[in-house]
Formats: structure tokens, sequence, C-alpha cells
């Protein structure tokens, strides 16, 4: 009996010790999974997208810490080969690791929206991205309709902003102006936005905040072949060289399809222009770690510039249909007086066209029949 039940004690722990638990940060909210020992990254990454309704799964990943450098969960590796830290819950974000050329163009489900919006408004109040002082201030308006809905002066009272965190700590250093000093500036812009719903004002958000200069960049310290220190910044449009005291402007960029090869080898990059008599430009980082991370980016933003540039998938044709059927649905509907009116408006315009029309018509007509009909012009008495 006591055999049985150690043996059965020991089926339990042998069962257990085959599965452990994941804890996932997105932008929105946390959860937490069990997991199987055997479950490779991409088995843990369906099973997010599935429970958050995500679809446009080529945007995102699992992104962990490991020695001060961010990774990625690889999809066909196993969860527990990673260097994550082994005490469960086990943590990870799900995260944006690429960005769209054009959020309005490429981002079509309201989800895949709601999180860049997040993301991007992060970034921007934690200063890893430089907005200027007015875009701050209209990106924040933005911010304040997609949260609070259409402005009313009854409800949002002076103070309504107070607990709200907006702009940059840079911006608001720039100026002597008091808390409800910028709440009056931000509200002035947010009374504008009257009419928009959340996702169209996250929307707009994108649309300002694409345009910035350190947008979608990752930045990465490197050296090129002489030895010197630079900033390498990868994103959806290409490579980037930086000054590292400058990342605003690159020193010079490779655009994905001025490239003909990106080969790593010996711990060192090399990008060959197409132009085959440009010079090859050659960098290297200190981390092997790092240097993976690069050619991880490289790939996956590259590969996405080249499906950009072609005709849409079946399922991606599929979700913009959703998409625009589910606008249409929350639309309001347009009273039926105003369809009569708007019915009765195009009759009286195109009534109006009719008659000018055909006073054109006669009016021609009476010129040519004046024309043939006139008696003939007695000559002059020069003449005689």
């Amino acid at each position: 009996m006591a055999s049985a039940f150690k043996l059965g004690l020991n089926s339990l722990r042998r069962k257990q010790a085959r599965t452990f638990s994941v804890r996932i940060a997105t932008m929105d909210a946390d959860m937490e999974f069990g997991c199987e020992a055997k479950w490779k990254g991409k088995d843990l990454f369906d099973l997010v997208c599935r429970t958050i309704g995500l679809r446009e799964t080529w945007f995102f990943g699992l992104q962990y810490t490991v020695k001060d450098t961010e990774a990625w969960l690889k999809m066909d590796k196993k969860v527990l080969d990673h260097d994550v830290l082994k005490e469960e819950p086990i943590m990870l974000h799900f995260l944006a690791k690429f960005y769209p050329e054009n959020a309005e163009e490429e981002l079509v489900q309201d989800v895949t929206q709601h999180l860049f919006f997040l993301q991007v408004k992060k970034r921007i109040l934690e200063e890893e991205i430089y907005c200027p002082p007015e875009a701050s201030v209209l990106l924040a308006s933005y911010a304040v309709q997609a949260k609070y809905g259409d402005y009313d002066p009854i409800i949002h009272k002076p103070g309504f902003l107070a607990q709200e965190e907006l702009l940059p700590k840079r911006v608001i250093n720039l100026y002597q102006m008091t808390p409800e000093m910028w709440e009056e500036r931000i509200t002035a812009c947010y009374a504008e936005h009257r009419g928009r719903t959340r996702d169209e004002a996250q929307m707009e958000y994108l649309k300002i905040a694409q345009d910035l200069e350190m947008y979608g960049v990752n930045y990465f310290f490197i050296r090129n072949k002489k030895g010197t220190s630079l900033l390498l910044g990868v994103d959806a449009l290409g490579l980037h060289i930086y000054d590292p005291e400058n990342k605003l402007t690159p020193k010079i960029s490779f655009p994905w399809n001025e490239i003909r090869n990106i080969s790593y080898s010996d711990k060192e990059f090399a990008i060959k222009p197409l132009d085959k008599t440009a010079d090859v430009f050659k960098f290297n980082s200190t981390k092997l770690r790092v240097n993976k991370l690069i050619l991880q980016l490289c790939i996956g933003n590259h590969d996405l510039f080249i499906r950009r540039r072609r005709v849409d998938s079946l399922e991606v044709q599929q979700m913009k249909a959703q998409a625009r059927e589910e606008k249409a649905r929350k639309q309001p509907p347009c009273p039926s007086h105003l369809v009569r009116l708007h019915h009765s408006s195009n009759r009286v315009s195109v009534s109006v066209t009719a008659v000018n029309s055909a006073a054109e018509l006669l009016l021609q007509f009476l010129s040519i029949y004046r024309l043939l009909h006139l008696p003939p012009k007695p000559p002059s008495p020069e003449c005689l």
C-alpha cells in the first residue's frame, strides 16, 4: 500500500514538473497561463494572440530581458530553453516588435491599433521618442478624446486632467507654466475633436506620432571598422547611422530597397548597397546578444517592407472587409428627414443645372439665328 502511494506521488511530481506558469504583460492588461514544458515560443505566442483576439500577429512578439539586453522569444525554440528567469511565473512582455510605415493603411483591427497607441504613447511620455512641445499638446488632446469622449464643459470641469500623465516631463520643464495652464491648453485642442470615436482618436494620435524622427526606431551602439563609436537605427524603412549625440538626424541611411545584401560573420556586419561602386559599410557590436537582435530586426523589417509592396494576402483582405463592415455598423443611422432633405437637395441641384444648360443652349441658338437672318448692311458713304 505504501509503495503504491509512493508511486502515485512520484507520478504526480513528474506531471507537475511538465507544466510551468507564465505571466504575460500586454500594454492593456496582465494575463497568466499554465504551459507545458514542451511548448515552443509559437505555442505560447499563439495562445496569447487567441486570448486577446489579435490576428495581425506579424507586428508583435514576446519580449524578455537578459543581462540588461532586450531579447525576443524565438518561435521555433522551447520557451524554457531561452535565457529567461526560471522563477515562476515567468515574466514576458507582449509588445510590438515591428512598426508599420503607415498606421492608417496597415493597422486593420481595433485591438492592433489600441495596443500600438498605448505602446507609442508610453514611449513618448518616457521620452524614448522625442516629441516637440506643440505636437505633444496635440497628441495629449487626442489621448484625452480617446479616454473621455466628446468634451462637455459641464462634465469636464477645470482639474479633470489633474491626475493624468499627458506630457513628457522635458516639455513641461521647458516652460514656466502651471498644471492648470497646461490643462487649459490641452482642453482647448481637445474640444475641437468632437465627434471622433475612441478608435478614430487613437488613429489620429498614431498618424501624428509616426512622423516623429524617433518613431519605430531601434537604436544600438556600434563601432565601424575604424573603431569609431556610432549608433545604428533599424526601422521599417531601412538602416540608419547616427552620431551618438544625435538620434534625430542620421549621418547616412540605407533604405531597404537600396541594400543588395546584409551579411553577418565573425561578429561583424556588412551592408552592401545595390550600387556596386558604393563602399561596403562594416560595423559590429561588442555583445553577441545585441548582434543577434540586430540581425532579427533586419530580417523582420525587410520581410515586412517587401510584403507591403505586394498584393494583400487573402487573410488581410478578409480582415479589411470585416473592419469596413464593423465601422459601417458603428456609424449612427441617418435620420429619415435628413435623408429626404439630402435627396431633395440633389433633385434641386440637378434641376438648376438642367435649367442653366437649357438657357445656355437657347442663347447660342438665338445668336446663330440673328446672324443668319440679319438684313444686309448698306455700303458706307466712303465706298460710293
